[in-house]
């Protein structure tokens, strides 16, 4: 069964192409990224199984021009993997924001899209480039089952303690007002791989995951269950990321707001997609583009980056604190699995949560599954390369299976 997987983010889409014949027995065909969607230069990278890495720079201003160009490297009779669109058999897509309907992936129909629909708002830069990823196929092949991977699902197990937030509890009961976390599939699959890279069983453990590239968020696995993530009510809420703020005083926003006279449309603009690392450096949201100019001396992108790393640093301590200890840290996601900076930031000096950080072994590592605690580290820490899509094949086959 051959299975497109799109993954669209604010501002790229992972995809893969996957032969699978169960979930232990499946091929990769194909996989690539489309990034720095909406910014100047646009790349999209493929890499067929097999065959020449092919590499385009051009402008890529939307995700519908991103998936057409997946589209059209796929089926390409060079570089391609395979000869036409009809020999897919399904197509998972990952989706944002499942809210508490949505325990696990689903097979989508109307009901789904517009369920999936109703939560545009709480992540208005993700909702719509998902459904638009799903729109574009449904155009293309109508005939193709598609299945929702969702973010949330795997946060559906937090205590109420964890998600309830210090509001009038009517919110809750007629608006669903909660925390909900995001990155699941993610988190759950380095949780899971990073365990058996450190000897652990994963349900017997404490581990903290980091999730962070142009969004990001850490999560509290305990036993294999999440327990407590940074991000919230939208993917706004926790650390600073790429364009988004990450938790403010509430004040601040009334304050601004009145002081510019911005609308409600106008401030949820401003704290979505004018901030984080990007507002703050006044340079981009692209952490390389930051990183340049912090070394050109840019004293704002050093600025930007210390505080980045500060804010994921406070979270994994605070998550060490709720679960009464740690056994396993992991970075994954495009910062975290390839910026050693930023991995030392968080947790160099760690040594009272029981971290010996190994610099040595964190120097210059980029996209590969390692240990990078000392020998004897109480607590370990490892960098794990992500593959939500590989998650997300999983859970199409094994739905589409039994259609």
């Amino acid at each position: 069964m051959n299975i497109l997987v799109l993954n669209c983010g604010s501002s790229s889409i992972k995809y893969q192409v996957i032969d699978m014949t169960s979930p232990e027995d499946y091929k990769l065909l194909a996989k690539g990224i489309v990034e720095r969607i909406g910014i100047e230069n646009g790349i999209l990278t493929h890499r067929p199984t097999g065959k020449e890495q092919v590499k385009i720079t051009t402008d890529i201003p939307d995700h519908t021009v991103g998936i057409d160009l997946i589209i059209k490297a796929i089926t390409n009779p060079e570089s391609g993997v395979i000869a036409s669109l009809d020999e897919l058999a399904a197509v998972g897509h990952r989706v944002v924001h499942g809210g508490e309907a949505f325990k696990e992936s689903a097979l989508i129909d109307e009901q789904v899209i517009s369920i999936v629909e109703q939560y545009s708002e709480f992540a208005p830069l993700h909702i719509p480039a998902n459904l638009k990823g799903i729109n574009a196929i449904q155009k293309l092949l109508p005939a193709v089952p598609q299945v929702a991977n969702f973010d949330t699902a795997f946060h559906q197990t937090m205590p109420a303690k964890a998600f309830i937030y210090g509001l009038p509890y009517k919110y809750y009961e007629e608006y669903r007002v909660r925390k909900y976390g995001f990155h699941g599939t993610s988190h759950r699959f380095v949780a899971q791989q990073g365990a058996k890279l450190a000897g652990l069983d994963i349900n017997n453990s404490k581990i903290i995951t980091c999730h962070i590239g142009n969004g990001g968020s850490v999560t509290a696995i305990h036993n294999g269950k999440s327990v407590d993530t940074s991000m919230g009510f939208t993917p706004v809420d926790g650390l600073i990321m790429g364009t988004r703020c990450g938790y403010i005083d509430p004040g601040v926003i009334s304050f601004i707001a009145s002081k510019e006279n911005l609308s409600t449309a106008e401030w949820w603009d401003l704290i979505n997609k004018s901030s984080g690392v990007a507002g703050m450096s006044g340079v981009s949201s692209d952490m390389r583009d930051v990183r340049d100019a912090r070394d050109q001396g840019n004293e704002r992108a050093t600025l930007a980056l210390e505080a980045y790393d500060y804010r994921i640093r406070k979270e994994v301590g605070a998550y060490a604190a709720a679960m009464g200890g740690v056994d396993l840290v992991v970075f994954t996601g495009g910062v975290g699995e390839n910026d050693d900076a930023t991995r030392a930031n968080v947790c160099g000096n760690m040594e009272f949560m029981g971290i010996e950080f190994d610099y040595e072994k964190n120097k210059g590592l980029r996209s590969t599954d390692a240990i990078l605690s000392k020998e004897g580290s109480r607590c370990k820490v490892a960098a794990i390369c992500t593959n939500e899509e590989l998650v997300i094949a999983t859970d199409t086959f094994n739905i589409v299976s039994k259609m």
